[in-house]
């Protein structure tokens, strides 16, 4: 986040039962009543006794200590009575556990979350499960991160680790536990300290929503069961190395670490395959207690040399291909003692500064425009894989390339998605908190202590080692708003190396330097408020130029759907008749605390609101416009000779809870103007208009060049009166985000009405529409006053008149639609065909026509990805538009349409 900114930071049966609550939370779905906990909560996972095995605890029975007399020996022994604990999940905050099991309120709903007291959260809190193993006999060790923010560790009534060793909530811990591990049931325990963002190294919320009460205090990620007999195989990697440009061959070097675990000499067999085609084997002679590193190379193991390889590719780019490395390690008499399986992709990274000191991404030797958005967990810190997949499919769906993971450094899975789904990270420390303590000036957040240079390194290298084989990742940012400074940079460089990092290492996501890696390439100049469309076409400030690290207009006013599922109706009131009020669902900074900026702008360029639906379809409006010219003025200069632009990252994707800014998809994954506007403007093959010089241009972001286009440009007044027309005929454009431009619209048109709308079209050599993009402009632009510019706005003076729109008359739009399902999908999954037209016999076009695909009671079904949306039709034209979706979404509705629009009446039709 910005320099300047001043941030308010601050079983019960089944562990089915608990994710299923979770589930439910993550969906919307109301929280279950209160669980009876007259009964012990019992959290108990059976553990595989194979070598090599990692076992995670399924469940917790969580309460906080003030409410637990008994020493720590006796709640960590098994059998504990755990009579009146809560049930949790195996990553859960206290907050978390305490919404699913019903003993507080749904925290997204309303001012609900004000009703939690935080003072339950100032005392640790116990995380208690019990694990059963049938043979005592291998090695048996906890390995974990994620704890949140410190914590005690017992095993059957002995402290393992101090709060002191297991403190940060990205290092790694590896606890031999074998000496404390009995045949049968086992109990370990965990009494975790309480978080404060600004003290500890872990993960706050900055002014990204209201944060939680407890500040997420809890174990966040697996605590696993590790099983293993007498040499351990640890650190497993591979280094890849492709040639550049032919992506003929590339080099793989395999590496591991051996220990030995016992107190005599062993010979550790070593092995490994990757795919069906290339092994390898090698001897390893341990004295006691010794640990080695292994490494095999295409020098000493040929068949590490690939030919052909398969190359692993960005969405958009080409395929995502995977490899599998499957590393074991044995010794003569005890078999296989270890094993470790996991995937990579060989692609090559490089990311140098412009001769304008941008930060400039090469992916396999071809150059990139970053195209990304900033990613938020939720913010209870609730893990559901398909949420998770869901919203990677919807960034995809809108043609982004790249997320932004400013802290909150998701779980494995996160990234495996990413590399299968091609969508690449940015991940990174998060600025303001305790992370940039050091270094942040009068922010918030407190100095180091030695101890925390110590964990600071240590998150590195474990979070290092953790990211290195994702081709999904690209780079790591040691710093956000600030660099770090030399001993701190050194520390992470130090453990990043040791990691065998491959990609470029980043000093901050803002304009600054660092000692040893140097200028950052990056910029964060803002905005994060309200700017108009035409702003962002300025080679200044947050314009498209260079590499703007976070950046948006701010607010992203959902769906009506989603507001009244997430506002009270006082609230909703407020929302359009009062600019000035405090809105509890923006932000916990003052400087974000009302929408009076962005209501300010709506109203001067639309027209005053006359109620909560005019508000909404106003916001939409401005969303849909502002998004799409903010990624189109990037698109549009990256290939300019001076001063290109080479990345932007929208802040942000989502949030990761019920918001009215910082979002281009909302919680419960409806799609609104923000999201259509995002979509269009990162079409594949796109034609787009500027609003600084009036060019009309074509991008292509595919691979190959383009020849055969035309590029049609029409202009009509807000009654559909044509003022203005224009083909060019035989464009080509060239590939990897390549742009010409087809004309410039005259500065003036005679009879052009203040207000007036753009059609571009776009069509291929065979007359077939390739891209449509409509505009609503005025002949009154926009007005900027630079030198009042600061770190999140800068201001307008004069507003567009876009207030013609009110008086368009209605359009009359039909559709008919069917459905079609493909049941052998698992899950299933139901497409719907829509052909939406515009009947009109006059002239007037349907402005920003919105479908939405509603169940029998005109609920959303969701997420639903459409092939376009939000799209406006002159009488007489029409459109052919999908939606894919789960077909258990529909809950057993028939599926129905429901068409909406600027000046289009709200209608719904039969889909089935």
């Amino acid at each position: 986040m910005s320099p300047s900114r001043v941030r308010v930071v601050r079983r019960q049966a089944s562990v089915l039962a608990v994710l299923g609550l979770l589930g439910a939370l993550v969906a919307g779905a109301p929280a279950a009543a209160p669980s009876p906990r007259a009964a012990d909560v019992r959290a108990v996972t059976e553990v595989s006794g194979t070598p090599g095995s990692t076992t995670p605890l399924s469940a917790y029975a969580i309460r906080s200590t003030a409410e637990v007399p008994d020493a720590a020996a006796v709640v960590s022994a098994p059998g504990y009575r755990t009579t009146g604990w809560h049930p949790a999940g195996s990553r859960s905050t206290v907050l978390a556990a305490l919404v699913a099991d019903g003993t507080r309120p749904d925290p997204f709903h309303s001012t609900d979350q004000q009703h939690i007291p935080a003072a339950d959260f100032a005392v640790p809190w116990w995380f208690r499960a019990e694990f059963t193993v049938a043979d005592a006999s291998a090695r048996t060790y906890l390995d974990f991160s994620g704890v949140v923010s410190a914590a005690d560790v017992f095993v059957n009534g002995e402290q393992v680790a101090t709060a002191s060793a297991v403190a940060g909530a990205y290092t790694h811990h590896e606890l031999d536990v074998t000496a404390l591990v009995r045949a049968g049931a086992n109990a370990v325990a965990f009494r975790v300290k309480p978080n404060d963002p600004r003290k500890n190294l872990t993960m706050g919320w900055l002014d990204w929503l209201q944060p939680p009460p407890d500040e997420n205090m809890g174990i966040v990620r697996d605590v696993l069961v590790r099983r293993g007999g007498p040499v351990a195989l640890r650190d497993a990697h591979v280094v890849t190395s492709l040639a550049l440009p032919s992506l003929a061959s590339a080099d793989l070097t395999v590496k591991a670490k051996v220990r030995n675990e016992t107190a005599g000499a062993v010979t550790a067999a070593v092995s490994g395959t990757i795919g069906p085609g290339i092994a390898f084997r090698r001897d390893v002679p341990l004295r006691a207690h010794e640990t080695k590193t292994v490494a095999f190379t295409p020098a000493d193991t040929p068949q590490l040399r690939l030919e052909r390889p398969r190359v692993w590719w960005p969405a958009g780019m080409g395929a995502q291909e995977l490899y599998e490395l499957d590393l074991s390690v044995a010794v003569s008499g005890a078999g296989v003692c270890d094993r470790i399986r996991h995937g990579f992709g060989v692609r090559s990274v490089r990311a140098p500064l412009n001769k304008d000191g941008a930060r400039q991404y090469w992916v396999n030797g071809r150059p990139l425009l970053v195209r990304g958005a900033g990613w938020s967990p939720d913010e209870l810190l609730r893990w559901d894989a398909t949420y998770a997949e869901d919203r990677l499919a919807y960034a995809r769906d809108l043609g982004l390339n790249t997320l932004r993971l400013e802290g909150h450094l998701e779980h494995d899975e996160f990234f495996d998605l990413a590399d299968r789904y091609g969508i690449l990270i940015l991940p990174g420390w998060q600025c303001c908190t305790k992370w940039e303590g050091e270094v942040n000036g009068t922010e918030a957040g407190e100095s180091w202590t030695a101890a925390d240079h110590a964990v600071a390194t240590a998150s590195m290298a474990a979070e290092a080692a953790r990211l290195r084989d994702h081709p999904s990742v690209i780079s790591f940012l040691i710093g956000s708003d600030f660099a770090p400074d030399a001993e701190i940079e050194e520390g992470y460089l130090d453990a990043l190396k040791a990691a065998d990092w491959p990609t470029p290492v980043i000093p901050a996501a803002s304009a600054k330097s660092a000692p040893l890696t140097g200028a950052s390439g990056m910029r964060m100049p803002g905005p994060y408020e309200w700017v108009p469309p035409g702003y962002w076409y300025d080679k200044r400030e947050g314009g498209a130029t260079g590499f703007n690290s976070e950046t948006s207009a701010g607010p992203d006013i959902p769906t009506l759907d989603t507001l009244r599922r997430m506002m009270a109706p006082a609230e909703l009131t407020s929302l359009w008749k009062d600019p000035a009020a405090p809105q509890y669902h923006r932000s916990p900074s003052r400087t974000y605390a009302t929408l009076k900026v962005y209501d300010d702008a709506l109203s001067g360029r639309y027209g005053a609101p006359r109620g909560l639906e005019d508000y909404v379809a106003k916001a939409q409006l401005a969303q849909y416009e502002n998004v799409r010219a903010q990624y189109e003025a990037y698109a549009r200069n990256a290939t300019d000779a001076s001063k290109p632009s080479t990345g932007v990252i929208y802040w942000m994707f989502n949030s990761g809870w019920t918001s009215l800014h910082w979002q281009l998809v909302d919680r419960y994954l409806d799609q609104n103007g923000a999201y259509f506007g995002a979509k269009k403007a990162n079409e594949p093959l796109h034609v787009q208009y500027s609003y600084d010089d009036r060019t009309v241009a074509v991008v292509n972001r595919r691979a190959a060049p383009v020849s055969g286009l035309t590029a049609r440009v029409s202009l009509f007044n807000t009654d559909g009166t044509p003022k203005y027309d224009r083909t060019v005929t035989g464009l080509g454009v060239g590939g990897d985000g390549a742009k010409t431009t087809a004309l410039t619209v005259p500065a003036s048109v005679d009879g052009l009405s203040t207000t007036y709308l753009a059609r571009l079209l776009l069509t291929d050599a065979d007359g077939r529409e390739v891209s449509r993009n409509v505009y609503w402009l005025s002949t009154r632009r926009d007005v900027l006053d630079y030198t009042e510019s600061n770190w999140y706005i800068t201001p307008t003076t004069a507003y567009a008149d876009l207030t013609g729109l009110r008086s368009m008359a209605r359009a009359t739009v039909s559709a008919t639609a069917t459905t079609t399902s493909a049941g052998a999908d698992a899950p299933s999954t139901s497409t719907t065909v829509v052909t939406v037209r515009n009947t009109g016999t006059g002239n007037t076009p349907a402005l920003l026509t919105d479908l939405h695909l509603v169940d029998g009671k005109d609920t959303p079904v969701l997420p639903v990805r459409w092939s376009d949306n939000q799209i406006s039709l002159w009488p007489g034209e029409s459109a052919t538009l999908t939606a894919t979706y789960r077909t258990a979404d529909l809950h057993g509705s028939a599926p129905r349409i429901r068409i909406s629009g600027w000046n289009t009446p709200t209608a719904t039709v039969p889909a089935a």
